[in-house]
């Protein structure tokens, strides 16, 4: 069974649906994984080892499964290219990122790529903005104020330039997404993950090694650490990446950005519950207009103002 699934190329609701449960639940749970890791262990070391065993795990499945590994020019290009926004620079620097801001804040950082997936979408795409997400925009930069704006953070040492950091590789997974949609890729979602990890976690030892990290052997790491990589590698990277990937082909791109409802939310409260983060109501009120703002950004519905606009102007909103 599981081999077939791996063979096809499903569009069926019950894959969609278990598809999205992975990159909400399980890339959820990576900030507090990664955070636990980090704490002991150099972060592009972290984030090389995840996926350079995640993507060597993929391809000795594959050959027990069977399914070929063939790969063209263009598409080693693309997963170069994809692996380097997605995981080298996206994930790596979010990683050493931590070091500096609680896990539940990073990720209701990184709720807002959906709104940066829009303005890149209008300013590369031409794609037109509707009403429903202009009020999202403004409730995202609303949010993102109140967000950074925290006098607790100026306490922490590295944390003005965590959130930067942070921001960049929001910048980066938008772009990675916006490319993926489009680009020529191995047809096997399974395979093209393996390749693109395996391409982001060579590029992430490479820089590891460029910035001076001392590597430090599996054997010599604590228990939690070993079981945060494994939790990382197989559901945080295998589980979760694959599904990404594969819904990036089989729906539209805001609606794979949507993780950013739940992620933030199971972020908070498993660094709350496990490592004593602090939730303050400034953290909560900007999670609240954040997550707002994402909702209608991905809402199809029409904002109805009065109902004598209803007619042609109602057409003219729905246009814009």
């Amino acid at each position: 069974m599981i081999k077939n699934i791996f063979k096809a190329r499903p569009n069926t609701a019950i894959i969609i649906v278990l598809a999205f449960f992975s990159i909400y639940v399980f890339w959820g749970s990576t900030y507090l994984l990664n955070k636990i890791a980090v704490t002991e262990l150099p972060p592009l070391m972290l984030a090389a080892i995840r996926f350079i065993t995640a993507g060597t795990l993929i391809f000795i499945i594959a050959k027990l499964l069977g399914l070929p590994l063939t790969i063209t020019r263009p598409q080693i290009k693309n997963c170069i290219i994809s692996g380097f926004l997605f995981l080298t620079y996206g994930n790596g620097v979010v990683v050493w990122a931590l070091k500096y801001v609680d896990s539940g804040f990073a990720a209701l950082e990184a709720s807002t790529q959906p709104l940066i997936i829009l303005l890149l979408m209008r300013f590369f795409q031409g794609k037109k903005i509707r009403i429903m997400s202009v009020v999202g925009i403004v409730l995202g930069f609303i949010g993102i104020y109140l967000l950074v704006s925290q006098q607790q953070l100026s306490t922490q040492e590295g944390s003005t330039l965590g959130i930067i950091m942070i921001f960049t590789c929001i910048l980066s997974w938008s772009i990675g997404s916006l490319f993926v949609a489009k680009a020529d890729l191995p047809p096997n979602y399974f395979i093209n993950t393996g390749y693109q990890m395996l391409f982001g976690g060579i590029m992430l030892s490479i820089s590891s090694v460029a910035v001076g990290e001392t590597w430090i052997s599996p054997l010599n790491w604590s228990f939690k650490v070993q079981a945060s990589i494994i939790g990382l590698i197989l559901f945080g990277s295998i589980a979760a990446f694959t599904s990404f990937n594969y819904l990036l082909k089989v729906v539209s791109t805001e609606k794979v950005a949507t993780s950013a409802y739940v992620n933030p939310i199971i972020a908070m409260l498993l660094g709350w519950y496990f490592l004593e983060e602090q939730i303050t109501l400034q953290s909560v009120l900007a999670a609240a207009i954040l997550l707002t703002g994402v909702y209608f950004i991905n809402s199809k519905k029409k904002v109805l103002i009065f109902s004598r606009f209803s007619g042609r102007m109602g057409r003219m909103l729905d246009d814009t």
